[in-house]
Formats: structure tokens, C-alpha cells, sequence
């Protein structure tokens, strides 16, 4: 049976492992022979067995595999607490029902918290993550010593239970199929062990047929095309030139990768070295085979030339510009013959030597963990490449299992290493929210432990400017101290965090954070605004939109540049906010200018219909929250703003016949507000419309639809006190979304704890 471990390193038994705070916010799953009963092996299995038979109806896990193991290591008491249930709105102007689904949400919800102050969970969705694991394992010849029979076993569970009714595999794990990750999920399963016809319902020849009838991988995108070169089922000569020179010009050109998005520059980091290295696996019959299989020619026949821009519809996202492909076809038919022969080859060879510094640093940096599962992925596979006995090969292989997680439809990888510290932010202000701070003191002491042992205290090593890396010390990284990597809205969230914690009596939350850490806090907080105002997501934004042009991901939009966003630009307002009233004279006017900046994006950001579009969750319902919080901190009103005013009847006019609202994440791909298939409301969009509408004074007006959408948050509660897993709710660079598990658990309660303090009992005190 599996067991989640917490926080644990194992560092007897694995020498190549480090950590900067002992591992607090590490999560991973093992697999223990002799675990568990008869009884509860039977119930894990009756678990996944539930969610394969209803797969295509339920496409989100819910997490159950863990809550089994908090339910027996933490069990939840609830016989004083019995469920409620509303009929009607007027019931709910008892301020008990409300206060009892407070109390059971949050009884429930400390019970999964644990005990270094973090909220395991899932943080999976995109299905291009795994493929690239299992491909960099079997090239490097670690697979089998690496994923054991269970967790093959598991891997394989998760990509059926994922494949779509027409045999195909979408690029999330609801969507439509594509022929990136059907072709690479296909190919993963063989490389796992599955045999060209295995599969229940003949899956793995349905997945072949959805190939094949599209005219074969060759028109697979440019990050598959990479990964099957690698494996040696596609010759580089298909790819677009990936040359590594580019890291050798200087960085005041305005397209030097420097300037790029950091995920999107530590991507094409390690792409270029095996591009120019045109690294490829070993060679056997399983390759030969899938030469064969992937293919309506023969192998030996594909025009490679023509195959390098193509992309199938499916797929087709952001095509190609055309000064794009002029650029991919100089670069191909004169840049690469001239760097193969000397002296031009020893270009080549100081760009892959420069390539492999800035990927040790990377690694190095962030405990080899990197900023995420494909960069790591790639780094590990070029760490093999350089030296196959290599300690930095040895530290990678000790951090997959970082980004493992396993629930009740198998075992996926993950988008980061977890969302640890993010979850963590908002958690905390939820439970503020409710005001029941006495009750749940415990839950918010280990929380606060961990906000403090979390924040980043030195800046990443050696000359930042030739690393081309920020300033982070004082930050918050997105999930731990590890990883390293700071997040802009991650650390205004936790500045806000840590400083409502610090204001509670130390006896029931902890010691204060020091001053200087929050002094720290702010001070990489102001080096990252931009001269629009606004803030982006890790650095600051380097370079000309225009630069998104030469966006090679033809499956992804906006991944060049670090783009300002509403949700960070709020995010940095309502930190240094909150910091200003404690401290009202540290930097007061270099923040005060900082802030009426953001305030000026923000509202230069907001749709004609009133709403914000959100670029990290879906959608308008998300954007619109940070962007009417935002402008509110800032005393802005009902009254005396348009912005707040358009940003309500927008909401409001988005409400959904059952009082809540519900969102599609079609939202975000075509940048027009979508309500979900068959008008269904969801409890996070729901939440976050009511946490706007409260903000923006909407009892004053007219309360009836927060009693609404209040009703459906409370109705929706579980009989153990949990809330149902919906539809997938967090999203990336406009296309693929990602699951955010804590988030049903997080935002009903804070928009109840708002709702029952800021409507509710004031309107019992009139």
C-alpha cells in the first residue's frame, strides 16, 4: 500500500539529497508492501475502481487516497457538528448554519494539514508532464531502477484513466484530445510496458488509430517533435532550429533568452544543448518498433524538411508567424550547416559549454528540484549527457519523487513540486475570515511556522546580472524554500499572511516574524514593479511584447515574456497595504508611488463589460476578485469608482439561476466568459464573485445575491465536512489548466467567514 511521507528527506539513506530548512514542505509518495489491512486495501482499491467507472463523467481526482490516511492518522470528529442543509434563503439569516458549516469546513480542513504547518495535495492536470519523465528515465537507462513495478503500475492506471472516449489524450485532463500528448502518452505506455494492443477496450489501438488517422506524429508540435528526437522516433533534422548560440549574444539585444519568461527560458535552456548536441537514446527494438508504429510511411521515407512546421489542428494554438518559419528556415538551411564546420564549430562548442553553467546553476540553486517538471526533466537528461556518472545526475534522481503524486485515478506529475506555500497564504486568510481564531489557533500556529521557515533569506548565489536572475531574498516561493524560486504574488500573499498572524497573541499563533524579514518582504516587492505599474509573476518584464512572435510552443500563448498580470499587480497592492499600517514609515513614499501606479494599471486592465481577465485561475470570475480587492484596498468604492461599479454589474449579471456561478475554463482560451456545460455552478467561482461582491459593498445595496450564492456554498458541504472536487480551476499561459485541490476547501470558507461577518452580523446589529 502507499504511503504519503511528509517533510522527511531520508538523507541516511540517500547521500545525494540537500535541503535549506530540513524539508519542510516536501511531499512524496511510498510504497510499502506490508501496509495496511485487508480492509482498507480493499477500500483503496473499490476508490480507484470508483473513479475508472465514472472517468468520462468525473475527469478530477478528488484526493481520496490521501484523506483515507489523514482519516486514519488525524481523524476528524464532527457527532457535535451535524450537517446542515438550506432551503431557502431566509434560513440563512441564522448566523448558526453559517457558523456550523464554518466549524465543520475547518474541523475537517485541519485534519489534512500537516504538522510542519502545509496542506498536502494535487497539483497535476497538464498530461505532458509524465511523458517527459518517463522518456528522460529511459533514455538515461534509470526507468525500471527508478519507477518500481508499483509505481509503473500506477503511471499506467493514470493515462488510461485519462484517455478520452475517441482514443485521444487532451493536453489537460479535460481536454480535447491532441496529437502532442495522445502521441506522447501513447508512447509512454509502450515505454511502461504495454503492449501495442493492451489496454482495456482496445485503448492502446484506439490511440494508435487517433494517430495514424491524423497523418501520423509528424505533425506532432515542437516540444513533442523535441521529446521524440530524443527517444530516437524523430530525427532532429524535423525540429526547428534550437540553437544554443543564442546564449552567447550580448543582452542588450532585445531577444536574448535573458530576457525571457524564466519558465520559458529555463525550458529552451536545455533544449538548445540537446538540440545541439542532437542527443538520442539507445537504440532498440522498442524504438524500431515505434518507428513503425507512429507512422502511415516508412520511417526512412518522411520528408523531415516539411515535417518541422507542421502541427495539427488539434494541437494549433498560437500558429506560427510567417517571419517565424523565414526565421526557423535561414536558421536551418544556413545557420546550422555553417556551425558544423570549423571554425564556426567551436562556436557550438563554447555556446553547449555556457548552456551546461546556467543549468548547473539552475540545479544548484534550487536543490535540483528546478522551477519545474519539464526544466527538470531536460536538465537531468543534459546532466546524463555530459557525464553519465555525474553527482548532478545522482542529485536529480533523488528529486523526482518531489514531483510524483498519487491519488485514486493513478499516479501523475505534478506542474511544480507542489503549491505548498500558496495554499498555505490563503488557507490562512480564510480562517481569519471567519473569525473563529480561538477555535483553530493550532491549525494557525503551524501554519504560521511555516510561512516563517518558508521565506526566502539569501539571494541565489554568484552575479545575479550573469545568471540573469533577481533579487529574491525576502520573497516567497510557490511551494518551499527549495525550490527557491520567488513568486511575486506568493510573496505579497505571504507578506499579507504574516503580518495578520503577527498582530495575534503570540500564545496562540507563534512569535512574530522579525521586522527586517518583512522589511526584506517589501523591498523585493518595490524592485519588481515595472514603469507600467503593474507587476509580473517571478521578474520583471524584459523585453517587447512584440518578442511574442517568435513563440516556437505552437500548443501555449504568451510564454516568452514575464507579462504584468492583475492578479500580481493586486496581489503587491494589498501586501504593501497591509505592511503600510503597522509600519506606516518605512519607504512610505516609495511605496505610496508604487501603489498609485498599480492602481492606475489595474484600471487600465478591466474589460469593457467590467471584468478583469484572469491569467492564473478561471477566469473572469478570478481576475475580477483580485481586481475589485485590489482597488478596494486602495479606499476605492461602489460610490466614487466606475471600475467597481462595472466590475459588480458584470458579476452580478454572470449569477446563475441556482445563486452561484460557474465558469468554463474556455474562458481562458478564447478570452470570453463561459459559463460551464449545462449552466452548473461551481463553489471556487462562486466564492471568489461573493468575495468581490462583499468587498465592494454589495449587502449595502442589496444582499440577496450573496444570501443566494451562500446557499450553494453551504448545501455543497459533505457529510465529513470536506467539499466536493469540480472542475479543474487553475490555468497557464491561456491554454492548459491545472488543478489547485486545496482550493475547494479554501475559498467556501473564506466567502462564508466574510459573508456571516460582514453581511450577516452587521445587518443582526442595525
Amino acid at each position: 500500500m502507499w504511503k504519503l511521507k511528509l517533510s522527511e528527506g531520508n538523507c541516511e539513506h540517500d547521500p545525494w539529497l540537500t535541503s535549506l530548512n530540513n524539508h519542510i514542505g516536501r511531499q512524496f509518495w511510498e510504497f510499502d508492501p506490508n501496509l495496511g489491512t485487508p480492509e482498507e486495501r480493499q477500500q483503496v482499491n473499490k476508490l480507484r475502481n470508483d473513479f475508472t467507472e465514472n472517468r468520462f463523467l468525473t475527469k478530477h481526482s478528488s484526493d481520496l487516497l490521501m484523506r483515507l490516511q489523514f482519516a486514519k492518522e488525524n481523524a476528524c470528529e464532527m457527532k457535535q457538528l451535524p450537517q446542515v442543509k438550506v432551503k431557502d434563503e431566509e434560513e440563512i439569516s441564522d448566523e448558526q448554519v453559517v457558523s456550523t458549516t464554518l466549524r465543520r469546513a475547518l474541523r475537517f480542513y485541519s485534519s489534512l494539514q500537516a504538522e510542519d504547518g502545509f496542506w498536502p495535495g494535487d497539483y497535476g492536470g497538464p498530461l505532458f508532464l509524465l511523458p517527459g519523465l518517463v522518456v528522460g528515465l529511459f533514455v538515461t537507462g534509470a526507468l525500471n531502477a527508478i519507477l518500481t513495478v508499483e509505481h509503473r503500475r500506477e503511471m499506467i492506471r493514470y493515462l488510461y484513466n485519462h484517455q478520452n472516449r475517441d482514443g485521444g489524450w487532451g493536453l489537460h485532463i479535460e481536454g480535447c484530445s491532441t496529437m502532442f500528448c495522445t502521441a506522447l502518452s501513447y508512447v509512454t505506455l509502450r515505454l511502461l510496458g504495454e503492449t501495442m494492443d493492451g489496454g482495456d477496450d482496445g485503448a492502446m489501438e484506439k490511440a494508435r488509430k487517433w494517430i495514424l488517422d491524423r497523418g501520423g506524429v509528424t505533425s506532432i508540435p515542437s516540444w513533442g517533435k523535441m521529446w521524440l528526437s530524443v527517444l530516437g522516433v524523430y530525427e532532429w533534422s524535423g525540429n526547428n532550429p534550437l540553437p544554443p548560440e543564442i546564449w552567447l549574444l550580448p543582452y542588450f539585444l532585445p531577444f536574448h533568452p535573458g530576457r525571457m519568461w524564466c519558465h520559458c527560458r529555463m525550458v529552451y535552456l536545455p533544449m538548445s544543448y540537446l538540440y545541439g548536441t542532437r542527443f538520442v537514446g539507445p537504440f532498440n527494438s522498442l524504438i524500431l518498433s515505434l518507428r513503425k508504429e507512429l507512422y502511415t510511411l516508412p520511417y526512412d521515407s518522411i520528408d523531415w524538411d516539411h515535417a518541422r512546421n507542421l502541427c495539427a489542428k488539434e494541437d494549433l494554438y498560437y500558429p506560427h508567424p510567417m517571419i517565424q518559419d523565414i526565421l526557423w528556415g535561414c536558421l536551418h538551411k544556413i545557420g546550422e550547416p555553417l556551425v558544423k564546420k570549423w571554425p564556426f564549430s567551436k562556436l557550438r562548442h563554447n555556446a553547449l559549454k555556457t548552456v551546461m553553467q546556467h543549468i548547473h546553476y539552475e540545479d544548484e540553486n534550487t536543490q535540483y528540484i528546478c522551477i519545474g517538471p519539464v526544466n527538470k526533466v531536460l536538465n537531468m537528461i543534459c546532466c546524463w549527457v555530459e557525464d553519465p556518472n555525474s553527482e548532478a545526475y545522482k542529485r536529480h534522481l533523488s528529486r523526482i519523487k518531489d514531483y510524483l503524486w498519487l491519488a485514486e485515478d493513478g499516479m501523475k506529475m505534478q506542474g511544480y513540486n507542489g503549491s505548498q506555500l500558496w495554499d498555505v497564504t490563503l488557507a490562512v486568510q480564510a480562517i481569519l475570515a471567519t473569525d473563529l481564531v480561538d477555535e483553530f489557533g493550532s491549525t494557525l500556529k503551524k501554519a504560521f511556522s511555516f510561512l516563517k521557515n518558508t521565506q526566502v533569506r539569501e539571494d541565489c548565489s554568484g552575479d545575479l546580472n550573469y545568471w540573469y536572475r533577481h533579487i529574491s531574498k525576502g520573497g516567497w516561493p510557490f511551494s518551499t524554500a527549495d525550490n527557491g524560486w520567488l513568486v511575486l504574488d506568493c510573496t505579497a500573499e505571504g507578506l499579507k499572511a504574516a503580518i495578520l498572524l503577527s498582530q495575534l497573541p503570540a500564545d496562540i499563533v507563534g512569535e512574530a516574524i522579525q521586522e527586517n524579514q518583512l522589511y526584506d518582504a517589501v523591498n523585493v516587492i518595490l524592485s519588481l514593479q515595472n514603469s507600467t505599474g503593474g507587476f509580473a509573476s517571478y521578474e520583471l518584464t524584459r523585453s517587447y511584447a512584440w518578442l511574442e512572435m517568435i513563440n516556437p510552443a505552437e500548443t501555449f500563448g504568451d510564454i516568452i515574456l514575464d507579462y504584468q498580470y492583475v492578479e500580481c499587480t493586486s496581489a503587491a497592492i494589498q501586501g504593501l497595504k497591509s505592511f503600510m499600517k503597522i509600519y506606516p514609515g518605512h519607504r512610505r513614499k516609495e511605496i505610496e508611488a508604487c501603489i498609485e501606479k498599480a492602481i492606475e494599471f489595474i484600471e487600465s486592465k478591466q474589460q469593457p463589460d467590467g471584468s478583469w481577465y484572469g491569467s492564473w485561475g478561471v477566469c473572469f470570475t478570478y481576475g475580477t476578485w483580485f481586481g475589485v480587492k485590489g482597488l478596494v484596498t486602495c479606499g476605492k468604492t461602489y460610490e466614487n469608482s466606475n471600475s467597481i461599479k462595472k466590475a459588480c454589474n458584470f458579476l452580478l449579471s454572470k449569477q446563475l439561476d441556482s445563486g452561484g456561478w460557474g465558469e468554463s475554463d474556455l474562458s481562458c482560451q478564447n478570452k470570453v466568459y463561459t459559463n460551464l456545460e449545462g449552466n452548473k455552478s461551481h463553489l471556487v467561482n462562486t466564492a471568489w464573485a461573493m468575495l468581490s461582491l462583499i468587498e465592494a459593498g454589495q449587502a449595502h445595496r442589496d444582499p440577496i445575491p450573496l444570501h443566494r450564492a451562500a446557499k450553494v456554498l453551504i448545501n455543497s458541504q459533505m457529510e465529513n465536512g470536506d467539499f466536493p472536487q469540480q472542475e479543474i480551476m487553475g490555468v497557464f499561459n491561456k491554454n492548459c489548466t491545472i488543478s489547485y485541490s486545496a482550493y475547494r476547501n479554501i475559498f467556501p470558507v473564506w466567502a462564508l467567514g466574510e459573508y456571516l461577518n460582514l453581511v450577516l452580523l452587521p445587518s443582526k446589529n442595525c
